[in-house]
């Protein structure tokens, strides 16, 4: 049974950070490619970042660009998002997702975490 677990979120100031972790189970973790997503509340999910499996490329959207970034431990099965300058339209569950695969792409994910809440007070 694949699982993946979030933890990390919290309550947060704006300017502050947070560092975001999911752990995965059940699968083979250095064969996935890795991504966060989040939903704020009246809002379809929306992709935030992506990593290969090689770690070789990541992708951004335009609104975690430059303030957050994804990175990836084989040996631990866990992808990370450290998200820095955090501003609150960043308030939003955030979610881990999986897709076996060598490249990333933010289409086709196959396991979802159960997500963290992440809230940034002004």
């Amino acid at each position: 049974q694949v699982q993946l677990v979030e933890s990390g979120g919290g309550l947060v100031q704006a300017g502050g950070s947070l560092r975001l972790s999911c752990v995965a189970s059940g699968l083979t973790f250095r064969q996935y490619v890795m991504g966060w997503f989040r939903q704020a509340p009246g809002k379809e999910r929306e992709f935030v970042a992506g990593i290969n499996r090689p770690s070789t490329r990541t992708e951004y959207s335009d609104s975690g660009r430059g303030r957050f970034t994804i990175s990836r431990d084989n040996a631990k099965n866990t992808v990370y998002l450290q998200m820095n300058d955090l501003k609150p339209e960043d308030t939003a569950v955030y979610f881990c997702g999986a897709r076996y695969g060598v490249t990333w792409s933010a289409e086709g994910i196959q396991y979802w975490g159960q997500g963290t809440q992440v809230t940034v007070s002004s």
